[in-house]
């Protein structure tokens, strides 16, 4: 079960509508695919966004490492060996999360069909079936309120609303929304580093002071201001949630040391894998952290990945696996089914995905 070659492919799929947040605006998902083939000739996928803003990834570099670091290391190893797989993934470069993650999820998915089994199995079983929220891209406050109505008419029952862009209209944003889904439905926010410390606390204290019944708020400040993001969940009673602020296993045991956030935010692309998401989730459970599982603007390949994972975990407590439901359409067949907000596991060996429809060799 030696590892014989890997291979890369684009993928193009459009948005429904433009995906708006503070930091970006994003038309279409381009993707790199991953096929990992081994010698009794199973192949494993994998997929990779580029999320410039975010990782610091971008589709050539993540092509490059691969191609010219990561394929040279692999050639021959055994597939079944994650340790020493996972050890090669680090020694090819610092940093480049997203491309060792599309290599981490092809690994797994070999793993799980050498074995005849569901990704979700294999890592723990717990459920499967998840549900996910929907997230509402940053707009004006009556276009992210039909976009929310519309949603709740979906059957989605959790919403994440993107802000950081202005604290004034952010609040009306929120009013807006509330007012149109009513009280029953869970708002959580998502700040994507776009506020100050203070401002952060004058607004999320403003926001609790009006009733308007939010979840938590997940990055309301930049990445690296640990100490910003600490101020801000000592002074404010809704629950604080860091995302960008968190890559590895180092980060979240800083993170939670310093009791700087009540939440974290995993993301495969983030952690470079299912292999670090799981040290990320052990240490937070440790902690009596609860986790999220999120995704960038993701096809269903790594989407599915992320799904098995959270699917496995009793301490994967949320889930922002949406990114699919964006897509204006879906050239995978298999991996998970969506419904609505409900997400269910394949049964099928590894990620349970049969083919990918689109790809273009490069």
């Amino acid at each position: 079960m030696e590892i014989t070659d890997i291979r890369m492919y684009h993928l193009s799929v459009p948005l429904k509508k433009p995906f708006k947040t503070a930091l970006r605006t994003v038309d279409s998902a381009e993707e790199t695919v991953v096929k990992i083939k081994i010698d009794n000739g199973l192949v494993g996928i994998g997929e990779a966004p580029p999320t410039a803003v975010i990782t610091g990834d971008i589709n050539e570099g993540i092509r490059g490492l691969i191609n010219k670091k990561i394929k040279p290391l692999f050639i021959g190893e055994k597939v079944d060996n994650i340790d020493k797989l996972h050890f090669l993934l680090e020694k090819s470069a610092v940093n480049n999360h997203s491309a060792k993650a599309a290599v981490d999820m092809a690994i797994y998915d070999l793993y799980g069909k050498i074995y005849d089994a569901p990704l979700y199995k294999l890592l723990g079983g717990y459920q499967n079936k998840i549900t996910s929220d929907l997230t509402i891209s940053v707009n004006s406050p009556a276009e992210m309120s039909e976009d929310a109505k519309k949603a709740v008419e979906q059957g989605y029952k959790t919403l994440k609303l993107k802000v950081g862009k202005g604290m004034k209209v952010d609040l009306k944003r929120i009013r807006a929304i509330r007012e149109a889904v009513g009280p029953e439905i869970e708002i959580r926010l998502d700040a994507n580093q776009g506020w100050e410390a203070k401002e952060a606390v004058q607004v999320i204290k403003k926001m609790e002071e009006e009733n308007l019944d939010i979840e938590l708020v997940e990055q309301p400040v930049k990445a690296a201001d640990f100490k910003g993001m600490k101020f801000v969940r000592d002074n404010v009673l809704t629950p604080i949630m860091a995302d960008e602020s968190l890559f590895s296993a180092k980060d979240c045991l800083k993170l939670l040391e310093i009791q700087a956030c009540d939440l974290i935010n995993i993301k495969l692309m983030k952690a470079g894998g299912i292999y670090n998401a799981l040290k990320i989730n052990s240490i937070a459970e440790a902690y009596g952290i609860e986790t999220m599982l999120g995704s960038m603007l993701e096809a269903k390949i790594s989407v599915t990945a992320a799904a098995h994972l959270a699917a496995a975990k009793k301490n994967i407590t949320r889930l922002d696996l949406d990114a699919p439901s964006l897509l204006a359409e879906d050239p995978v067949n298999g991996g998970i089914e969506i419904d609505g907000p409900d997400i269910y596991l394949p049964d099928g060996p590894g990620l349970g995905i049969n083919k990918i429809n689109n790809l273009i060799e490069l």
